[in-house]
């Protein structure tokens, strides 16, 4: 059993990591399932504060993957008009994925500051940047936060290498 929690706890963290850049996956809780499996095993110690830390990391980035467009939108000089179709173009970008994710939320920021300021292009295109910047920014926390989970699976799996593969 628990070599099964092992394999199954790897595929986990490794899919985290693609969850960073695929929108079907949620990365970082998909990621931290697969650290909850390895401390399930009967060869790692279980460290409960570990795991609960780092499931309130999970749970706050995966939170803010969601908000960090639209701040993005907002920082870069958008109105709420920006900031509703930026999401607006994510979830319907979702289905087009990955470029029109990032399609949807230029297109969407682009579209609602037009219809608050039809005149004003420049800062339409402005707060479209920013909502892709935003975008990219929460990619980025989830890919950085996929792969420290990945390195603390690795290192907790060489740490009790013997107990899992005897003869390592």
């Amino acid at each position: 059993m628990d070599y099964i929690l092992l394999f199954v706890g790897f595929l986990l963290t490794v899919g985290g990591i693609l969850g960073s850049f695929l929108p079907v996956i949620p990365g970082p809780p998909t990621s931290w399932l697969g650290l909850l499996l390895l401390h399930l095993t009967s060869k790692v110690t279980t460290n409960w504060t570990f795991l609960g830390i780092t499931l309130a990391i999970a749970i706050v980035v995966t939170v803010a993957d969601y908000v960090i467009p639209a701040l993005g939108t907002k920082r870069f000089g958008g109105s709420k008009y920006g900031i509703w179709g930026s999401t607006i173009g994510l979830v319907v970008g979702l289905l087009f994925a990955p470029i029109g994710m990032i399609l949807g939320l230029f297109l969407g920021a682009l579209i609602g500051e037009l219809m608050n300021d039809a005149k004003n292009l420049q800062k339409a295109f402005r707060a479209s940047i920013g909502s892709v910047v935003g975008f990219l920014f929460s990619t980025g926390i989830k890919l950085i936060l996929g792969i420290a989970y990945l390195i603390y699976f690795i290192r907790d799996v060489i740490r009790h290498r013997e107990a899992f593969f005897g003869w390592l």
